[in-house]
């Protein structure tokens, strides 16, 4: 199985690209390679970067982000890259698209300190929000007809972390990778995002913003924190039983569908 060095794409301006390939399942199969990219925005790749993802087989890239992100923000891809829109929130909940703009000011909702109260909401929406049941919906279809061994589909959001968190716990729980390793990846995202984040953070210092409450609240939106999924899982397990009931009567993924999945994912 890949280190976590080894699962970061090594691209020019690409934030926290990575590889989900290598990953073991319950019944020790291992997920293929160069089938499934998870990352955060496309919109600053230099030509280096769509070279390495052309080379790297890229031809579908679903994009899970609100119009008004993809507006300020639209994806660069390499020629001959299928363009799937499947917004999860009609508005950017996570607050990612807008903590990237550099004229920022971290305050949501009257209060700069809530980031993290912020974000467990967010996690409830994702797993409550017909919008985001119906964007999960289409990037299950997305991953059903990604059939060609050398194509790869990959899948994001602004951060890469919440919207793209979840689609992944979704996909590798269908393929049936542990959940301790799907949480693993979840929290890679920290390790992934470090020197971006921390470059934020001291713009953010550099613009007077010196309070620790409202740095950490900033720093809670724009990383992941176990608790963030647990809130997810814990939403799933009181309103829909279980994360399994959850994939195939919510996000309507039937188990021939997971079969398939796991043909096309799984060697």
């Amino acid at each position: 199985m890949a280190n976590d060095n080894e699962r970061v794409l090594n691209l020019e301006k690409g934030v926290n690209f990575r590889e989900l390939g290598g990953y073991q399942t319950t019944d020790g199969r291992t997920v293929k390679y160069h089938k499934v990219i998870r990352s955060a925005g496309l919109a600053d790749l230099t030509d280096h970067d769509l070279n390495y993802l052309k080379d790297y087989g890229l031809k579908i890239d679903v994009d899970f982000r609100s119009k008004q992100e993809i507006d300020k923000k639209p994806d660069k891809r390499p020629s001959g890259v299928r363009y799937v829109w499947a917004p999860v929130f009609q508005e950017d909940e996570t607050k990612a698209s807008e903590v990237e703009n550099e004229s920022y000011i971290p305050e949501i909702g009257g209060d700069p300190t809530n980031g993290y109260a912020h974000m467990l909401q967010v996690y409830r929406d994702i797993i409550t929000g017909a919008p985001a049941k119906a964007a999960y919906r289409k990037f299950f279809n997305q991953l059903l007809l990604n059939t060609n061994d050398n194509e790869a589909l990959l899948f994001h959001c602004s951060a890469g972390k919440d919207r793209t968190g979840m689609g992944t716990v979704f996909f590798l729980e269908t393929l049936g990778v542990p959940f301790d390793t799907i949480k693993q990846d979840y929290l890679l995202t920290n390790t992934a995002n470090k020197e971006y984040v921390d470059n934020l953070i001291n713009m953010l210092q550099k613009k007077g913003y010196t309070d620790p409450d409202v740095l950490n609240s900033v720093r809670d939106l724009m990383t992941v924190h176990n608790n963030y999924l647990a809130t997810a899982m814990k939403t799933i397990n009181a309103d829909y039983g279980n994360i399994d009931n959850y994939i195939k009567k919510e996000l309507k993924v039937s188990s021939s569908e997971i079969n398939t999945l796991r043909k096309i994912y799984l060697n």
